[in-house]
């Protein structure tokens, strides 16, 4: 290929990724006439900027639209993620052991449990660390890992390794879209893999996804979660897509809208 601009190199392999899936980096320095570490390069920007997943010496596509920042998704159905929390804040008893993933949902939940004695916490969302360093009771761990800037939070081996030296009353987390076939999606396919291993080392597993995020597919990494799990969502999210991903074995339960529940008191 004839030269091109740094940022037009990076948009051409994003594309060229998108059609062709994994790029292996010798590949891509052949076609633009650069370096190996200077691909390298490029990758790592894309990666930090939530276009694309690495792979181990090749990139990958995953990302249909550029993934927002947390800071995005914190202003996203506010009132919705409000409400989720609130559900979940429910089921959360004294003395349990819990892991709170990364999203700006499980994040909402976090301040609501700094009432509830003798929790044991672990994290890798920097919001929920935050959120809850003055917690009186209880303990709170930071699983760390290699910091995401888009998502606020910890991802890769060391995480992973924190996890498998762990167990769970209930773990909350969340994710990018939930499909009618009750597969879940994440822009980084370390925070795919992490859910998988929380999944074997907790008793009762939510995913905490507005619904807006019911139905999506906004990227191309996706998991089927281990059953028994349960989607916590609100009664936005298109009936339809409940129905089949219920059909799957997930247990779905819908928050009420503030509005409706107002409603069935009258």
């Amino acid at each position: 290929m004839t030269h091109a601009s740094t940022a037009e190199r990076r948009d051409k392999i994003v594309h060229l990724a998108i059609s062709n899936g994994p790029t292996n980096v010798d590949e891509l320095a052949a076609y633009f006439n650069v370096t190996s570490s200077t691909i390298r390069r490029d990758l790592a920007r894309l990666t930090n900027e939530g276009r694309i997943t690495r792979t181990y010496g090749g990139a990958i596509a995953l990302v249909a639209h550029p993934e927002p920042s947390l800071t995005e998704r914190q202003s996203e159905a506010h009132e919705q993620k409000v409400l989720i929390a609130e559900w979940a804040r429910k089921t959360v008893s004294p003395g349990d052991a819990l892991l709170l993933d990364l999203g700006s949902t499980v994040a909402t939940l976090a301040p609501r449990l700094r009432d509830i004695d003798d929790l044991s916490i672990s994290t890798v969302n920097l919001s929920v660390i935050t959120a809850l360093s003055g917690l009186a009771s209880g303990k709170l761990f930071c699983l760390g890992g290699q910091f995401r800037p888009l998502s606020h939070g910890f991802v890769g081996p060391l995480a992973e390794a924190a996890v498998e030296r762990l167990t769970f009353d209930a773990a909350f987390l969340g994710t990018d879209g939930v499909n009618a076939d009750g597969q879940i999606s994440e822009a980084d396919l370390q925070q795919l893999r992490f859910k998988e291993l929380v999944c074997r080392r907790t008793t009762h597993v939510y995913v905490l996804a507005h619904g807006e995020k019911i139905g999506q597919s906004p990227v191309h990494g996706w998991s089927r979660l281990p059953l028994p799990w349960t989607l916590v969502t609100d009664d936005s999210a298109p009936a339809d897509v409940l129905s089949s991903i219920e059909a799957t074995g997930v247990t779905v339960v819908v928050v009420p809208s503030a509005t409706a529940s107002a409603s069935s008191t009258e």
